[in-house]
């Protein structure tokens, strides 16, 4: 690959690529969070229940759970894909999986009908960050990684904005039809498949002697140690971080200031409090580049962990005003610019032709753990709130920042 140093001076498949992965890293933010959005009326509505109901946050959290399970299996399947088939035509298949079934969330008739379009959706938007991250980190210079990272965890965020748009624009629509803007990402996958060659790294490997990767591979001797460490930070950071993600908007719903507006006016905070977390967010990326390229990835990412679960503590540990909540929730977004590094950082610390899976497996096996903790999380709500959870689900930030100090150097790693 040629030493560049400027968009401009790319060629035009590396600019396609680039252009790619972060159209399909955008749309995987659209997607991901419409439900995050609906989720207490539009479970509220499938059940003939309240939305106080206990058994709607119950409900609602398996239906997460299952979207983030489906992650985790898609990130596996898709990862293993990857390897064997290409970046490219795998990144079109990923975004397909998404968007059909998002949309076909808008028509489920019951609670389990929405749980398996979910889990079903999430099958393709955990293959495509695999892809998506193994297509740019072999399509762009290296030492733009840190720098990739945040653009490219910048795409998720600008996604989450979206959807955050949508929720307002639609507040007064029955809460399935949101489900419907997810649809849209169908439509940039003809211009992929016709514009976005598979990467010459890809090809090359693909003409060796081993060119079929094996999940089983990951815990070969020389691989394994790096294998259960990145396996350990991914399931530790994505637990605290979905934990938040997720219940954040049940504690909006139930805080003092807002419990007694109306259904219009909570699903206008709940849209507010995903804003500014999403925004401070996109600064989280572009801090987190500076401090990777500083330090390194992996002080970085320490760095970042340690002061997300501080101000997940420091938020929920007493009871706050809903504009200082609000102001914590903005330190808390810029905290996670600590997943834009995962991007840049995982992939490289796999060999070529296991690099979609080793990243995918990993990554959502985290997701898989995080899934788990989503239904604790809401069994743990039927004896305190969604604050006392995300206080305890912050301590999971402590293993995470150690562990990340105890990861190798990439070979993507910046000067």
């Amino acid at each position: 690959m040629n030493p560049v140093q400027a968009w401009k001076s790319l060629n035009p498949p590396q600019r396609r690529a680039g252009i790619a992965g972060w159209l399909g890293w955008m749309f995987d933010g659209l997607d991901m969070h419409l439900y995050t959005l609906v989720a207490k009326p539009y479970v509220a509505a499938l059940l003939g229940l309240a939305v106080t109901s206990q058994e709607v946050d119950q409900k609602g959290a398996i239906i997460q759970a299952a979207f983030l399970a489906g992650w985790a299996f898609g990130g596996g399947v898709f990862g293993v894909i990857g390897d064997r088939l290409g970046r490219s035509r795998t990144l079109v298949l990923t975004i397909l999986c998404y968007s059909i079934f998002c949309g076909l969330s808008a028509f489920a008739q019951n609670w389990w009908q929405l749980m398996i379009c979910r889990f079903l959706s999430a099958l393709g938007i955990g293959g495509e960050w695999a892809v998506g991250a193994a297509l740019l980190s072999e399509s762009l210079p290296k030492k733009w990684g840190p720098w990739i990272a945040g653009v490219l965890q910048t795409a998720v965020n600008v996604g989450i904005l979206l959807a955050c748009l949508a929720g307002f624009l639609m507040k007064d629509l029955d809460p399935r039809w949101i489900f419907l803007v997810g649809v849209v990402p169908a439509l940039i996958t003809l211009w992929i498949r016709r514009a976005v060659p598979e990467t010459e790294e890809w090809s090359s490997a693909q003409q060796g002697p081993h060119s079929r990767s094996r999940i089983r591979d990951l815990f070969a001797p020389g691989q394994s140690g790096v294998t259960w460490r990145v396996l350990l930070i991914c399931a530790a950071g994505l637990t605290a971080h979905w934990a938040f993600m997720f219940w954040q908007q049940s504690f909006i719903r139930q805080h003092e200031a807002i419990r007694n507006l109306d259904p219009s006016e909570k699903n206008t905070a709940v849209a507010v409090a995903l804003t500014i977390i999403v925004g401070s967010s996109i600064l989280g990326n572009f801090v987190a580049a500076f401090l990777a390229v500083r330090m390194g990835y992996a002080r970085a990412m320490a760095v970042m962990a340690a002061i997300y679960g501080l101000a997940m503590a420091s938020c929920f540990a007493t009871s706050w005003s809903y504009s200082a909540t609000l102001l914590w929730f903005a330190v808390i977004g810029v905290c996670q610019g600590l997943f834009g590094l995962f991007t840049m950082c995982l992939p490289p610390l796999f060999p070529t032709l296991l690099r979609t899976t080793g990243a995918g497996f990993c990554y959502n096996t985290g997701r898989l753990v995080a899934a788990a903790g989503t239904i604790f999380f809401g069994l743990f709500n039927t004896v305190g709130t969604p604050g006392g959870a995300l206080l305890f689900a912050s301590i999971l930030f402590i293993p995470t920042t150690f562990l990340s100090l105890w990861l190798p150097k990439p070979k993507a790693e910046p000067a």
